[in-house]
């Protein structure tokens, strides 16, 4: 009973290993962020897109199912005394070359044995029990072994598993090594949750703010107009639109270089951010130098005071411009409000743009309304 239990025990966790390197292998591509501990692996050099650069500051790595395999057995090591390695007699990676035992494992694979397990005493005189089965070479594993001459149902490998010292009782040990399995197999789930709810923030951020000025994108601002507008038509409330252009803004990325424009650009999204506090209100960079507002739940009189009040706020600023009338960076603006001659939200895009227009026509620095 004592080995019955170590074999389903062993076995129950080396399933649990190969259906999360099985969810890995069918997404083709997994990325997760850089970091000291999960740097670029060497091993995928030759694939174009290991690397995937977001910003300056943020790089993702693509994280195969071998590498993966590798930081989830340092965690199950540290966390439950549970060991599992990844090993072939032909490994891309001398780290995970066999051992004695394993070698001969893998051998009766290729013989045509299933598993094998064993209990074997250690130096310290505790007794624990190794188990391992092969790895079958599917689809997905050829984009980093068909190299080496695998083809698809070929045994490539396989994972040994070591548990921690069994006791001789039964009862207890089979308590304890379901234990153990439970223990590993939270630590599998958790960590693969940590790594990939990390992973889905960094691009969810990416999908939807600016890089630059740090707050949401045009790809935001598309999709929440849409919502905003239908809200505001099933409550029969106002929406407001304002669209912001920095006047003069070349003029001033000629004279000073664009690094002192990506400054003012930041500048005045800070400030946009600052005066759009109310609830439901967002501002947006549109593009270039325009920034676009949405003001739900705004009265056409209360969105030009708004706009106005930002108007004056981007002026008392004082960023230098020598090509300005003023002296410093002004911004014109364009406001509409959906009334019963607005069909859509993209209908009110345009009239605020068409007052835009009529702004910078009419001198510039100043509000205008459609």
């Amino acid at each position: 009973m004592r080995t019955d239990v170590a074999f389903e025990s062993a076995r129950a966790l080396y399933q649990n290993i190969v259906l999360t390197r099985h969810w890995n292998a069918t997404h083709g591509k997994v990325y997760v962020p850089v970091s000291d501990h999960t740097l670029p692996n060497p091993y995928l050099a030759d694939i174009p897109e290991r690397d995937v650069h977001i910003d300056a500051d943020t790089q993702l790595t693509m994280i195969n199912p071998a590498y993966m395999t590798r930081q989830l057995s340092e965690l199950a090591q540290l966390d439950t005394g549970v060991n599992f390695h990844i090993t072939s007699l032909n490994p891309l990676r001398p780290e995970n070359a066999p051992d004695s035992w394993e070698i001969e494992a893998l051998q009766r694979f290729e013989n045509g044995m299933n598993e094998v397990g064993e209990f074997f005493a250690r130096d310290d005189g505790q007794t624990r029990f190794r188990y391992m089965a092969p790895l079958i070479t599917e689809q997905a594993c050829l984009a980093c072994h068909g190299q080496q001459g695998y083809q698809q149902g070929d045994i490539r490998g396989g994972i040994s598993v070591t548990l921690p010292h069994v006791t001789p009782i039964p009862l207890i040990g089979l308590i304890s090594s379901h234990l153990a399995i439970a223990a590993a197999g939270s630590v599998l789930v958790i960590s693969l949750g940590r790594m990939f709810h990390r992973s889905h923030e960094v691009l969810r951020h990416q999908a939807i703010v600016d890089s630059l000025t740090n707050i949401p994108n045009r790809r935001f601002f598309n999709a929440q107009i849409i919502e905003e507008y239908r809200r505001t038509l099933r409550e029969q409330q106002p929406l407001s639109l304002a669209i912001i252009d920095i006047d003069h803004f070349k003029q001033f990325n000629d004279h000073f270089g664009h690094q002192a424009g990506d400054h003012c650009l930041v500048k005045i999204a800070q400030l946009l951010s600052q005066l759009t506090r109310r609830g439901g209100d967002f501002c947006a960079r549109y593009g270039g130098e325009e920034f676009v507002i949405v003001l739900p739940n705004t009265t056409l009189q209360g969105a030009v005071l708004i706009a106005e009040k930002i108007r004056q706020a981007v002026e008392q600023a004082e960023i230098h411009h020598p090509d300005s009338d003023t002296g410093v960076i002004t911004i014109s603006i364009g406001v509409a409000t959906r009334h019963t001659d607005i069909t859509d939200e993209d209908d009110l895009l345009r009239q605020a743009d068409k007052a835009l227009y009529r702004a910078k026509a009419a001198g510039r620095n100043r509000v205008e309304i459609y």
